[in-house]
């Protein structure tokens, strides 16, 4: 599945990060500063509105259509492979290690 055909439709899409496999590498941030951030702990987090870091287990935020590109590369690059986007209609994980 390529970024555009999952943007077909305005398929809403979430990003969240699992910290106990998070490498603290900050690809993620990198390429998407506006979604990712490294805490104090060295892991990253997403943010949610306001720019704060969700730091609940599994905490998850909207991917924003014109970051998509950016967030499905910080998931490809991701070396501790914990970057995981899935679909809100459904919750099928479309880029991440979990996606089919």
């Amino acid at each position: 599945m390529t970024v555009q055909q999952a943007a077909v439709g305005g398929e809403e899409l979430e990003v969240w990060i699992d910290q106990d496999l998070c490498t603290g590498d900050g690809i993620c941030a990198q390429y998407a500063p506006e979604v990712f951030e490294l805490d104090i702990d060295g892991l990253a987090y997403v943010k949610g509105p306001g720019e704060e870091l969700l730091q609940a287990r599994g905490a998850a935020t909207p991917v924003p259509l014109p970051l998509l590109t950016d967030v499905v590369d910080s998931a490809r690059e991701c070396p501790g492979e914990c970057i995981h986007v899935r679909r809100l209609s459904d919750g099928v994980e479309v880029y991440g290690p979990d996606a089919e």
